[in-house]
């Protein structure tokens, strides 16, 4: 299978100590730190913007966004709490927008308000970093399923790589959800802070609507469960290439629960789709996603459809003879071959000619493997069963409820690179009045009213945005 290669955006400089004021002076090495981290990132992505495509070090994106989260998010912290101040509450950070549809392909550079904004794309960004690096390490791989010299530890060497795979996807899964649920949010009542101030109106670029972002997120995991299905057919991928078709090799897991991991990653790969679809931004950067991501999820749903409609077709096949199936597994069969060729001719809307090439021979093998149960289960019908083959419709109400293989990995922010002066004094002090009050417990002794209006009262804690 191919895999979504994100264009990753590149993204303006920024000086913090231009945007930032430190009026006691404690600091001036942290806001430094946190301009080099964040210029170590500008220069990262920008040498990736101008590599080839089988030649960029996703890895290197993720190090060094890595190492600017923790400064990021310590500056959000210290303004928070008024230890730094930003020197206008409209601050601007430049990023170019990789996921809005424009006339001549290119990616916008978009102005977003505020250090959310600029922790938004942060996180995009290393989320689309991830995904990149899971689906370069699925290319590498190639087809070791099917190969004939291949050992057991080599496919087992291979099936670690792919879990590998899985797992970077399903943290990029947690990291788009952070950002959909809590970041955005954040971010958009800031913006109507800034504009009850100021006035005036600023610009969401798509990229960082609700919709596209949740999309990603279910995308991601779409794609996770998709790899999962794959390593758990891998031991049976080689003997059903020998002899495609009925009886299924001993090595294959049931049709049922495969057609139910399939269900689950149609449904993934759907609302992914139907979510980018609805995203657009607003102001000057009003706009729809590209077609690209669209096409890609549009036609993954279709594809995973097919492949979810084999797998019940097959299940309903293996349990005819015991069951009373055979016309069910030669509608979901007869269904399923119908979707598929009406793919064959599709593609990746843009994605470039080899990939366009590469699905339209899996769908052409999809289609012999499905046509080789087709056959043997018509004529099974016509010979021995005679049963009625459902309508569509019949069959859709006879679809079960799909089965996560894999869930998203949460996200947790990082350490702080440094903390706010009042945010620590706060804890220290709530932590020693904590104290006191274990120590009171547990030796009580009488006071006087004086004593009691006098007792220290615990401060609250400082806001949590994350």
């Amino acid at each position: 299978m191919s895999s979504y290669v994100y264009e990753l955006p590149t993204t303006g400089s920024v000086v913090f100590s231009e945007i930032l004021v430190d009026e006691t002076g404690k600091y001036t090495h942290a806001i430094a730190n946190a301009t080099l981290a964040r210029s170590n990132l500008r220069a990262a992505l920008k040498e990736s913007k101008r590599t080839d495509e089988g030649e960029k070090d996703h890895l290197k994106i993720i190090k060094v966004v890595d190492e600017y989260l923790p400064h990021l998010y310590a500056i959000i912290e210290c303004v928070a709490t008024g230890d730094l101040q930003l020197r206008q509450e409209a601050v601007g950070f430049s990023w170019r927008s990789t996921f809005s549809a424009n006339l001549l392909n290119t990616s916008p550079r978009q102005t977003v308000t505020g250090l959310y904004a600029d922790l938004a794309f942060t996180l995009i960004t290393y989320a689309s970093a991830l995904s990149n690096l899971a689906a370069t390490s699925v290319t590498s791989l190639g087809a070791y399923e099917t190969e004939r010299a291949i050992t057991d530890a080599d496919r087992k060497t291979k099936d670690d790589k792919l879990n590998f795979a899985v797992q970077l996807l399903l943290k990029a899964s947690g990291i788009f959800s952070h950002v959909a649920e809590n970041v955005i949010s954040q971010w958009e009542r800031t913006l109507i802070e800034i504009q009850a101030s100021a006035g005036g109106s600023t610009s969401k670029p798509v990229d960082l609507s609700r919709e596209l972002v949740s999309s990603l997120s279910r995308f991601a995991l779409a794609e996770a469960q998709t790899l999962a299905i794959r390593k758990l057919l891998s031991k049976s991928a080689y003997d059903s290439t020998l002899n495609p078709g009925p009886p299924l090799p001993r090595s294959h897991p049931p049709p049922g629960l495969v057609a139910k991991l399939s269900l689950n990653a149609l449904d993934c790969y759907s609302s992914a789709s139907s979510l980018a679809k609805s995203a657009r931004g607003s102001g000057t950067a009003s706009g729809e996603v590209t077609k690209d991501l669209t096409r890609w999820l549009a036609d993954e749903a279709a594809l995973t459809a097919a492949l979810s409609h084999k797998w019940l077709g097959v299940d309903a096949g293996e349990k005819s003879s015991t069951t009373g199936k055979a016309g069910e597994a030669v509608g979901f069969l007869s269904w399923a071959k119908d979707e598929l060729e009406g793919l064959k001719d599709g593609g990746h809307g843009i994605a470039g000619l080899g990939r366009k090439k590469k699905r339209k021979e899996r769908v052409a093998d999809e289609i012999s493997r499905v046509a080789a149960f087709l056959n043997h289960y018509k004529k099974l019908n016509n010979t021995v069963h005679f049963e009625t083959v459902p309508t569509v419709a019949t069959l859709q109400s006879m679809i079960p409820t799909g089965t996560a293989a894999v869930t998203p990995k949460p996200f947790m922010p990082p350490p702080l690179a440094f903390r706010a002066a009042k945010a620590s004094t706060m804890a220290e002090l709530s932590q020693g009045i904590a104290d006191s009050t274990l120590d009171n417990e547990e030796s009580p002794a009488p006071q006087s009213a004086a004593a009691v209006s006098s007792s220290p009262v615990a401060t609250p804690a400082p806001r949590q945005y994350f």
